[in-house]
């Protein structure tokens, strides 16, 4: 009895295995895709973008057999592709041959692209057919799809002289930018995008004027979240000690890991180490800006979501008129001052804050923090909205709006857009916000 019991096992597992290995011809057997196209990303020109992935389904009860998988334009566009573990070698005409796929099976194919020069200023579309054709001689296709943009690479690029870049094409900066001492660079009507770790190091004097400054992915971490809404992307600007007379207009540094960092130096009250107007510093993985025994106007800019500090100064003689300062990272956990002012190592001459929104999450976004060592600590705000507990000083402090987490509008909820799904931000004053005539956005 158990021998026939174990033959009959032996039948039924035989007749399972035939069957998971019976393949069909049938026309009339098809493939299944998860969509008709597969978009990746812009990517710039000679760059390789970042790989994607999908799952080809075989949803019938027959096994399949690929004649080839292939690349309907070859070599000519710049995909590369792999199905099933198996590369589509350009030598053998982007394709590959003899791939099976069983029942209710499927296999996954990985794509990336490194396209050509598209000699054109503006993103432009390369589209190719991944073209899978079965043993039955049935043909299916999927689309790839991708947008390329020419940019000029920069190595390392060193400034020793005075100069001007002014570029229709997008510059990617890989390693350090460093503007030697005595040199004046001028950056104008140009987006700057800096690759992991790269960053700016001035010890001469920078101007910009409608310029940003922004990493180099422009891909998706995920499909609701590019790499420009993601902080950390690059290292950010350093002003060194003997850098001066630095002016920035219309210009935006975002998602790095330290905004801009202006070094201590002798102090000048005389001239102006930095002076921005009109400028936007957003996203930073730890201070926006950080500023040490220097003196500097800011005017008409946005300061907003830092890990760190939105602003952070120690000394100096600081200038702050017509600015947003919104401290709504959206991570918590040791999140910064939207303001945070101090005289620890150096003289706070003078700080003046005129027409200005500071606000955001916390109960307290305003911190002044004064050393016991008698040095100069000199302050006044007029005619701003802090969201810091009523100060009775009328010294210090003139023709305030004190905003508490009790007020019926306050926080988030002055701005037009604040988004922490999606890290989407849009700091123009809503209507119904009482601090209108402040901020940057008046």
């Amino acid at each position: 009895m158990k021998r026939i019991f174990f033959f009959i096992l032996l039948i039924i597992g035989f007749v399972a295995c035939a069957d998971d290995d019976s393949f069909s011809a049938n026309t009339g057997l098809k493939l299944v895709f998860p969509t008709d196209t597969i978009k990746l990303d812009t990517v710039f020109s000679r760059t390789a973008s970042s790989t994607y992935t999908f799952w080809v389904h075989n949803r019938n009860n027959k096994g399949l057999k690929l004649q080839s998988v292939r690349l309907k334009r070859g070599n000519q566009t710049g995909f590369r592709v792999n199905v099933d573990g198996i590369y589509l070698d350009n030598t053998n005409g982007s394709q590959t041959n003899d791939i099976e796929i069983r029942q209710n099976d499927s296999i996954l194919v990985f794509v990336e692209i490194t396209p050509h020069e598209t000699y054109q200023t503006t993103p432009a579309e390369i589209t190719d057919q991944l073209v899978f054709l079965m043993e039955s001689g049935t043909e299916q296709s999927i689309c790839l799809q991708a947008w390329a943009w020419d940019a000029i690479k920069c190595e390392q690029p060193v400034i020793e002289r005075d100069s001007v870049i002014e570029s229709e094409k997008p510059l990617v900066i890989f390693g350090d930018f460093i503007v030697k001492e005595g040199a004046h660079l001028t950056i104008r009507n140009t987006t700057l995008y800096f690759h992991a770790n790269a960053g700016m190091e001035v010890y001469g004097t920078l101007h910009t004027d409608n310029c940003t400054m922004r990493g180099d992915r422009l891909d998706r971490m995920f499909t609701y979240l590019p790499y420009d809404r993601v902080s950390g992307q690059w290292r950010g600007v350093r002003l060194h000690a003997a850098s001066n007379n630095n002016t920035l207009n219309t210009t935006q540094i975002r998602n790095s890991s330290l905004g801009l960092v202006c070094d201590s130096a002798a102090f000048d009250s005389t001239s102006y180490r930095l002076k921005m107007r009109q400028c936007v510093v957003h996203n930073c993985q730890g201070d926006g800006i950080k500023l040490s025994n220097a003196h500097v106007r800011f005017e008409n800019c946005q300061l907003s979501n830092a890990m760190g500090d939105c602003l952070n100064l120690n000394g100096g003689m600081v200038e702050i008129v017509n600015c947003t300062l919104a401290q709504f990272y959206p991570f918590t956990g040791g999140r910064g001052a939207a303001l945070r002012f101090t005289n620890y190592t150096s003289p706070l001459y003078s700080l003046t804050c005129e027409e200005t929104i500071v606000t955001g999450y916390d109960d307290d976004v305003l911190i002044g923090e004064q050393a016991a060592n008698g040095t100069a600590f000199n302050y006044m705000f007029a005619n701003c909205l802090l969201r810091t507990p009523k100060i009775e000083d009328s010294i210090h402090f003139n023709d305030i709006i004190w905003e508490s987490p009790d007020d019926e509008i306050q926080g988030k909820a002055h701005f037009i857009k604040i988004d922490e799904d999606n890290l989407d931000y849009d700091f123009h004053l809503d209507a119904v916000s009482p601090a209108a005539g402040l901020g940057c956005y008046r």
